[in-house]
This record gives C-alpha cells, structure tokens and sequence, in this order.
C-alpha cells in the first residue's frame, strides 16, 4: 500500500497551525514554570550541594535534563491526546476514517505534529537554562536522537489517551495522577543513589526513571543505569504504543459508533 504523503501532510500541516496560533500561551507557561524550577532548585538550593553527589556536575547542571524531560513527557502527552480527541468530540474524525488515509499517514500526521510541538519547546527551555545554570552536553547527537525518540514515544501514548478519553476531564487524569508524579519520583531532582533502602529499589521500578536518567547520561556523561537499558525501555515502550494503535485501528474501538 503506497503512502498518502499529502494526506499526512495536510494532518501535519492543520495540527501545527492550530498550535502557532495559540503560540504565546502554549510556549509560555511551560518555560516560565521550568525556568521557575531552574532559579529555585539549581540556582538557590543547588550552591549548598556537593558537586561529588551528581558526578562532579553542579545541581543546576544535573536537574536540567529531568526538567527537559519532564516537559517532554507532559507537553507530548497532551498535544497528542487533544490533537486527536477534538475530531473524536467534532465529529469529524468520521471525515478522517472515510478519507484514503491509513494508520501510517494518520500516525505521522497527529503524532509526528505533537513531537514537533514538545521538541520546540523543549528546545525554549534548554536555551532559556543557560541564562541561569553553566551545563553542558556530553553527547549532543545521542541527546538530539534521544530527546526525538522520547517525544515520539509519548506522542504516541497521547494519541492512545485521546481515543481513550470520553471527555474533557479524561484527558488530564492520566498526566495528572500518574505521568506527572512518576516524572517527579524518577530522580528529576534527585539521583537514586541518595535515596535509602527500600526506596532506592522502589524508585527503579518506575519506567521514567529510566527515560530520565537516559538522557542525563546524554548530557553529563553520567547516569543511575546504563544507556542502554534506557534505550532498550524507550524502544520498548514505543513499540507497545503502536502495537496498541494497530489494534485499534483494526477494531475501530472507540473511533466508531
């Protein structure tokens, strides 16, 4: 089956407009509360911090990647999932299943724009962090590739959520109650190694602390777990996402009737 690269396009092409032309409110309040985080945590805490707990990093260094991530997982997740609940809530997702688009074309459209989205503003944020923390990034290409894989792999979990969804409320539960205080848990502000028993080996059992520590590698160098088990749990995930998608796709469940 050929590729509707147009049709993808135009799904593409609508979900960014919509996103530009609300561009202030959607840009601002994710950097205002990151850099809020950066000044409080990084710049007041972080000069009573030892340097030797975070790999020879300053606690500003070390937080900007958790924060990264944090707005990655978030702003992905609920680009996504609205992207797709609108046409479910208008009505209109009946003109997008009768159109000659395919899963393919409809993944790249909605998914590939809610990526895009998070990775400007993630890219904001990493820009504004250098007015208040020296950091620097160790692997600039693994950090890029990972930073798009991330996003991707919550885009797609946004698109689950939006289908999901019955409702408005729906789609702020699951980043709310679960995405948001295991993003919080899995070592964003901290590394596990400071933490005691049992709860060190509790915190390795939440799937984002791994995603975290994946790219605080990227940018100290250092991390809790290897790069690889972070990729190996990226990967994994994604692919879980799409299995998921194809499913639904295939049974229609809760895109008709």
């Amino acid at each position: 089956m050929n590729l509707n690269l147009r049709g993808a396009w135009s799904i593409l092409t609508n979900e960014l407009f919509r996103f530009f032309r609300t561009v202030f409110g959607s840009i601002l309040s994710p950097v205002l509360t990151t850099s809020l985080y950066i000044v409080v945590f990084g710049a007041a805490i972080g000069s009573r911090m030892d340097p030797s707990q975070f790999g020879g990093a300053s606690y500003g260094a070390f937080i900007v990647p958790g924060l990264i991530m944090l707005t990655l997982l978030s702003e992905s997740t609920s680009n996504a999932s609205f992207g797709i609940y609108m046409p479910r809530f208008t009505g209109a997702i009946y003109e997008l299943l009768s159109a000659p688009v395919g899963v393919a074309e409809t993944l790249i459209g909605f998914v590939g724009a809610a990526a895009m989205k998070s990775l400007i503003i993630a890219s904001i944020i990493l820009i504004t962090a250098r007015l208040f923390v020296d950091y620097s990034i160790a692997h600039p290409l693994y950090a890029a590739g990972y930073v798009v894989l991330v996003a991707a792999a919550f885009s797609l979990f946004g698109f689950i959520l939006g289908i999901w969804a019955d409702g408005f409320e729906k789609l702020s539960i699951i980043p709310m109650l679960i995405l948001t205080p295991l993003t919080f848990l899995g070592g964003t502000f901290y590394s596990v190694k400071m933490l005691a028993e049992p709860w060190r080996t509790i915190a390795q059992f939440n799937p984002v602390f791994y995603l975290i520590n994946g790219l605080r590698w990227c940018f100290t160098g250092h991390s809790d777990v290897p790069i690889g088990l972070s990729l190996a749990c990226t990967l994994g995930f994604v692919a879980l996402c799409i299995a998921v998608i194809a499913y639904i796709f295939r049974t229609g469940w809760r895109l008709r009737g």
